[in-house]
């Protein structure tokens, strides 16, 4: 299978916002936008998107994975972006229609069917840099997608940011691409000198998140994230794994911490990455002012291992749902 992200199934769903009205959700073939060169998001970045999977599981059934979180995520996401957007009904019904369009293409475990609706305005109007778009598309693209880890699951090196901001204090939880493109510098930087896969962006001593997946530490029992004060995006996966955490015994502490304390803890404790297309990734170690801190053992900690296996095995329809995230095809 092509890499995570670049195979497409051959229809998608649209509607357009104009004169203060959406058109009816169309299932149309996936083709290039045509584009005014005034395009309101070329020139001001107005858009936003969500990322979600659908499953086949081994009984044959399809699934989505937690669309109501995703849905609410992308409405709060336009809101702060001043975007049109359509109701909540309408966005649920566009997520199952996407995927009832293509459950042939639907690859069985451990792929899945990867959902991007996205939102942007259209309005051709380069003069509107104060004022929000008054046209706008918004459309579901759909992609079968393999094992992220196709190659095996190795721990991560993270540089530890203690300057750079990956977003400003009250815009980090809009999943928009601006947020992506702040941070890609930063990130392509630490690649480059120090051999990083990610950075964590730890402003004024905080930490905070990587540039595309919410930070986790255990050590003695407690599970330690930054809180979901606007500066972080509410990650849906971050939201499962706390729940599993909290379950399975551990102290779930949604609080500040700084990159001292992470530093002085991390040696005995494990430290991941969660989000939507990796899960949860472990982080083997941190740089940080020329310094390398080897987290635990360096490999993936027995929490890491249990908490991500129990999430894939609920997200892949391999265990019992009790917490009611897997929400059925409904065609």
């Amino acid at each position: 299978m092509a890499a995570f992200g670049t195979e497409f199934t051959q229809e998608m769903v649209i509607s357009q916002y104009e004169d203060g009205q959406w058109s009816d959700l169309a299932l149309v073939p996936v083709e290039p936008f045509s584009l005014h060169p005034a395009t309101h998001v070329l020139h001001y970045a107005s858009e936003c998107f969500e990322g979600l999977k659908a499953y086949r599981a081994d009984s044959g059934d399809i699934h989505l994975f937690r669309p109501d979180r995703h849905v609410n995520r992308m409405l709060n996401s336009a809101e702060q972006l001043l975007l049109p957007i359509p109701d909540e009904t309408t966005l649920a019904r566009a997520l199952h229609m996407a995927v009832a369009a293509v459950t042939d293409e639907i690859p069985v475990n451990p792929g899945a069917l990867y959902l991007r609706p996205t939102l942007f305005g259209t309005e051709e109007d380069i003069g509107a840099a104060a004022r929000p778009s008054q046209k706008a598309t918004f459309y579901v693209l759909t992609s079968p997608v393999g094992d992220y880890f196709a190659g095996g699951l190795k721990p991560l090196r993270v540089k530890v940011d203690d300057k750079a901001q990956r977003s400003t204090p009250d815009f980090g939880e809009v999943k928009t691409g601006g947020n992506y493109a702040a941070a890609m510098r930063q990130i392509v930087r630490a690649r480059e000198e120090l051999g990083a896969d990610q950075v964590l962006f730890s402003p004024g001593g905080i930490v905070q998140e990587t540039g595309a997946a919410n930070f986790i530490l255990i050590e003695g029992g407690e599970l330690i994230t930054k809180p979901l004060d606007g500066s972080v995006l509410p990650g849906v996966t971050r939201d499962c794994i706390l729940a599993l955490a909290a379950d399975a015994g551990l102290k779930v502490s949604e609080r500040d911490f700084t990159v001292a304390e992470l530093l002085e803890r991390a040696p005995h404790g494990e430290a991941a990455l969660t989000g939507t297309a990796a899960v949860l990734t472990p982080v083997g170690e941190l740089l940080h002012d020329g310094n390398c801190v080897k987290v635990g053992d360096g490999a993936m900690g027995p929490w890491s291992t249990r908490l991500r296996e129990q999430l894939c095995a609920i997200q892949t329809g391999a265990a019992e749902d009790k917490y009611g995230w897997r929400v059925p095809l409904n065609t």
